[in-house]
């Protein structure tokens, strides 16, 4: 059976428990009994103050500030407190500060713990605690927006007349011990606390004043106490360490202004050290440009130097007389800059080529007789190309070094002038080599020349064999080869 219970400080209506509102008489008189008696006598705050070991002076100056405080306030209901703890004691019937809350617990020993369930929920089967010390029964606020009744004491709801009386009894019971009105909500219990919690760190505060207090008397005491000798020699000693005190401040005074012109003349030291470095950072980025152009042109000089001499290496090794005349053959012909000098009978050349070639043996012979500064004896060359000829400076005649391949009596003669032309031609060269030999007794041509032979061939043509006139052409084309070789070796 539930019966419905108001908050004694917010006025909300509460759900009571079942448990607690069956409470059988046998367990409100074990509550009761575990309670302490009603009429037990607190000790005044006079009592308490004669049984603190202070001196009596601090205990009279205590009492005369209780007893101005007790005169000036008509609104305390204990004069045993102080002026402090005055306001601070709660109110029977009014609770304290704070919102309305949801449950309120009643503080019990030996006694059922129960959870009460707001208005609306399931009510869950009673917890019991079995055991030594306190036991909280819990009480929550119904659900309900009715109007609340007031009363200074627990308040029955219309249907107040169906609580057992013992459960009226407890309420009873426990408003009488204390200064609160039971039953509260959990809420207004929670308020109750932390106000409790405050006045507690107050008072541990005011305790603490107290004892410094009463320190501060001791020593004040103990100062009353000294002798006078004692004090004026105190007195001295500290006027001693005071003058002390001053020369200290004072020499560190000094030694302080002294500091102060040093870092004053540090800080200028410093400043010309920065404008010598800001210079000295200019001068230094100036040189840095300085030394990257520098570095650059080097760079640039190195790399034409570089250039130069891989292209005067490759000109010192460039051979312009072998680009000139170049010497080779193709097959059984000897040629010179491609023409072939010779004739066979399996193979047809046109006298024009043979003629060319001639014409570039001559031109060469020439050249090389210049470059090493040698004079022909008894013969001039005439190099003109295809139509070059020999010149014999005794009699001033005169023998063309071209062919022709007509047979009339008139070339019969011409080609015997050939003949004539070729042995001069072979005679100079044999001029040439001789020099050459006198020059450097290492060089080696390996075909002498004697008369119109080289080796051992014949270079006349007319009633000759063309392959041993061609053999002959080879054995020409060869010497003049190493002529040409041994000539621009000695100029390198």
């Amino acid at each position: 059976m539930s019966t419905e219970l108001v908050c004694q400080k917010c006025k909300q209506p509460l759900q009571l428990d079942p448990s607690l509102a069956d409470l059988t008489r046998s367990s409100f008189d074990l509550i009761s009994s575990s309670l302490p008696p009603a009429n037990t006598r607190q000790s005044s705050e006079k009592e308490k103050l004669d049984s603190l070991p202070t001196p009596e002076n601090v205990k009279n100056t205590w009492r005369r500030a209780q007893a101005q405080a007790a005169s000036g306030s008509s609104s305390s209901s204990n004069p045993n407190l102080s002026p402090r703890a005055l306001g601070k004691q709660p109110l029977r019937g009014t609770g304290l500060t704070g919102a309305p809350t949801a449950e309120s617990f009643v503080f019990l020993q030996d006694s059922v713990v129960q959870k009460i369930p707001s208005a609306g929920a399931t009510p869950t089967r009673p917890s019991r605690t079995k055991g030594r010390g306190t036991t909280t029964i819990r009480v929550t606020k119904a659900n309900s927006n009715s109007s609340t009744e007031s009363a200074a004491r627990p308040t029955a709801s219309p249907t107040s007349n169906n609580r057992p009386r013992p459960t009226s009894k407890l309420f009873t019971l426990l408003s009488n011990r204390t200064d609160i009105d039971h039953p509260l909500c959990t809420d207004c219990t929670e308020g109750l606390l932390k106000s409790l919690d405050e006045q507690l760190k107050d008072i541990s505060r005011e305790r603490d004043g107290y004892i410094a207090f009463e320190k501060e008397l001791k020593k004040e005491r103990q100062r009353e106490e000294e002798p006078v000798e004692e004090v004026e020699k105190r007195i001295e000693r500290l006027k001693e360490e005071e003058r002390l005190a001053i020369e200290d401040m004072r020499e560190a005074q000094r030694e302080k202004d002294k500091l102060d012109e040093e870092l004053r003349a540090l800080e200028l030291e410093e400043k010309e050290l920065e404008e010598e470095e800001a210079e000295f950072w200019i001068a230094h980025n100036n040189h840095l440009l300085t030394s990257a152009e520098q570095t650059a042109q080097l760079e640039s000089l190195r790399a034409a130097y570089i250039h130069d001499s891989a292209v005067l290496d490759t000109l010192e090794r460039t051979n312009v007389y072998n680009d000139a005349f170049c010497i080779g053959h193709d097959g059984v012909f000897g040629t010179i800059n491609g023409l072939r000098l010779g004739r066979v009978s399996g193979g047809h050349v046109e006298w024009s080529e043979i003629n060319a070639a001639w014409g570039q043996a001559l031109l060469l012979l020439y050249t090389i007789a210049r470059k090493l500064d040698y004079t022909i004896e008894n013969f001039r060359l005439v190099p003109m190309g295809s139509f070059s000829r020999i010149e014999k400076i005794s009699d001033k005649s005169s023998y063309e070094l071209y062919g022709s391949g007509d047979l009339h009596l008139g070339r019969l003669l011409h080609n015997r002038r050939f003949d004539y032309a070729m042995v001069a031609f072979l005679d100079c060269l044999r001029q040439v080599i001789e020099y050459v030999k006198s020059q450097d007794s290492s060089a080696d041509f390996p075909h002498p020349i004697v008369k119109d032979k080289i080796g051992d061939v014949s270079i006349k043509l007319q009633f000759g064999v063309e392959e041993a006139w061609t053999r002959a052409l080879r054995h020409v084309l060869l010497a003049l080869k190493l002529l040409l070789k041994w000539t621009t070796s000695a100029a390198a």
